[in-house]
């Protein structure tokens, strides 16, 4: 079984910064948009440069739900966080809005955070 891979945008200096975040408390590989190969360009998304995915043996997550599993896989989070968090009504939709909120302010963010 491979270690998970967290697809992200390297032209974005937050972003980088939360990919190496989330690996130095979990084992994933980083691949960076400009790194794809053909193989992992066509497991993701047409529009996979408008958010981070997470790569798994069995699936494709992306978004919102790619970052919360991958924290959920990291040694920060405690085992049942995640699954409890996924069973409260409108979870998804507010992860959703979270994230791209977060997105659209990466530039804010990178002048603090940034790799």
């Amino acid at each position: 079984m491979e270690p998970p891979r967290l697809v992200y945008d390297d032209d974005c200096g937050f972003c980088t910064w939360s990919a190496a975040f989330v690996a130095r408390h979990d084992e994933v590989e980083l691949v960076g948009f400009s790194e794809l190969t053909a193989d992992q360009r066509a497991r993701l998304p047409a529009d996979y440069e408008q958010c981070a995915h997470l790569l798994t043996d069995r699936r494709v997550y992306s978004c919102g739900e790619a970052m919360e599993e991958a924290f959920a896989r990291t040694d920060l989070a405690p085992a049942d966080l995640v699954p409890l968090l996924r069973k409260l009504p409108g979870h998804a939709n507010r992860r959703e809005k979270g994230y791209r909120w977060v997105a659209n302010n990466r530039d804010h963010f990178g002048k603090v955070l940034s790799k």
